[in-house]
């Protein structure tokens, strides 16, 4: 017989999971994959001991990693399509003509500003990071910046520009799960992102006076365009496919198609522009490029893509699904948020434990959607309660579950962003300045009662009659 899981039990395979992961990846400097199967492990016997059948345990796991199927579908595209458009000279055009604008002391404002843009959008962070990211960290490094300095402003950008894009696919869920109009939760939303943006932004440009003083290394970059002239024709006209993408996606193209079409002219690029044989442009898509410079910096940064160099982030996330998919299906975060609205005794206090448990839920499920989608199960009701309009709601998902998804180094975001930037989450994590400011701003909202929106009383009596509907129905 099924037992409801306490919360202490609940608790169990979540504490066994990160005391594992703590020795694996900080003391013996491996992989999260196997603390992650370790916990997945762990969690299947607790669940059997409270009543749960294997066969149950399994279609759990198998429905975990079925919410993942369209994540695992984008991160092999965007393998494919950082092959294709370093193979295709895209990427090096890129950076050549970015070494020739943008200066180090303006770097991190620029590139956090581009990617910004862009992912207003495109609506997709995932994307910006894939293709504008992968050119930015390359011009940053022939600067002389730092990787991890780089990667914290190229996530900043591409979070800002997702969570405000009516194109998100995060933005839309967190509204529609919440029943909020999406520009009402757009709107909401400025309030915590916009001081968070200027922070950030400002941070950087204190940070870019650093390596203005010192001065630019121009020997460095002359010689790094020197060795991009030499291992591929840069021309301006391949600029037209980044940009070609990127419409596509604005007109409302669907993310998949449009990166087919950008990895389809990167193939061809490589063929007819880079004058590269059949054979190497598919074995691009497949391994990645292969370049051989001399120049170690350039050879680090073009040897990469591929179908084959997103298998590490697949299988992180097929692994880390199975460990969510138990712990959600079997009721043990429910158990875990539940003890967290013990705390909740004020409506502050019920969006400050929304934000903690959208942090929890991308640490133990390491999905950034279930960060959303299972919360905003959790606290509809909870927020009807005390009078709270919606948005509030809907905010608090996206502060707490969205930005805080590139912390966790098992989450799908965080394996994602090290698979494509090459810089692992806890390097890069004090970088990444608005994805940890805007959630600061929104508990301090919480508290003090800033910008949280109460139901009228004509919104109160349309709530009763809707949840008085749904009884009846």
């Amino acid at each position: 017989m099924k037992k409801e899981m306490p919360f202490m039990v609940a608790m169990i395979p979540l504490i066994c999971m990160i005391a594992v992961m703590a020795v694996t990846v900080i003391v013996l400097d491996q992989g999260p994959h196997i603390p992650l199967i370790f916990g997945t492990l762990i969690a299947a016997i607790v669940a059997w001991r409270c009543g749960y059948k294997w066969s149950e345990l399994e279609e759990m796991m198998y429905k975990g990693i079925r919410l993942a199927l369209p994540a695992v579908v984008i991160i092999m595209l965007v393998g494919l399509t950082i092959g294709a458009w370093i193979g295709g000279g895209i990427i090096a055009t890129m950076i050549y003509y970015g070494l020739k604008i943008i200066t180090p002391s303006y770097f991190l404002v620029s590139i956090t500003a581009i990617c910004m843009i862009v992912a207003l959008a495109i609506g997709s962070s995932w994307s910006t990071m894939g293709t504008i990211g992968v050119a930015g960290m390359g011009i940053g490094l022939s600067m002389g910046i730092p990787a991890p300095m780089i990667a914290g402003a190229i996530i900043s950008g591409s979070y800002f520009g997702d969570k405000m894009s009516p194109l998100s696919d995060t933005t839309n869920l967190a509204s529609g799960l919440t029943n909020t109009d999406l520009f009402v939760h757009i709107r909401h939303m400025l309030f915590t992102t916009i001081p968070g943006i200027i922070i950030t932004l400002t941070v950087y440009g204190f940070m870019g006076m650093k390596f203005g003083k010192e001065g630019m290394d121009i020997a460095r970059i002359e010689k790094t365009l020197d060795v991009l002239q030499d291992s591929f024709v840069i021309s301006p006209f391949l600029l037209l496919i980044p940009l070609l993408v990127i419409i596509l996606v604005v007109k409302k193209v669907p993310a998949m198609p449009a990166l087919v079409v950008g990895i389809t002219l990167g193939f061809l690029s490589q063929l007819i522009i880079q004058g590269g044989s059949v054979s190497s442009a598919v074995a691009t898509l497949q391994s990645g490029f292969v370049i051989d410079t001399g120049n170690e910096m350039v050879d680090n940064l073009f040897n990469r893509g591929g179908l084959d160099s997103m298998m590490y982030t697949v299988s992180m996330t097929v692994v880390a699904m199975t460990f969510g998919g138990i712990l959600e299906n079997t009721g043990m975060l429910q158990a875990i948020v539940n003890q967290i609205l013990k705390l909740a005794k004020s409506a502050r206090g019920v969006v400050a434990s929304t934000i903690v448990s959208c942090f929890a839920t991308n640490a133990t499920c390491s999905e950034q959607y279930i960060s959303i989608v299972i919360p905003s199960r959790m606290y509809v009701k909870t927020y009807r309660e005390h009078g709270l309009h919606s948005k509030n709601l809907s905010r608090a998902l996206e502060d707490g579950g969205t930005l805080t998804s590139v912390f966790i180094p098992w989450n799908t975001c965080g394996v994602f962003i090290f698979g494509t930037l090459g810089v692992h989450a806890l390097d890069y994590a004090p970088y990444a300045i608005l994805n940890y400011m805007v959630p600061i701003i929104s508990v301090f909202y919480a508290f003090t009662g800033i910008t949280i929106r109460k139901l009228t009383k004509e919104e109160m009596l349309q709530v009763r009659k809707e949840d008085e509907a749904t009884l009846q129905a």
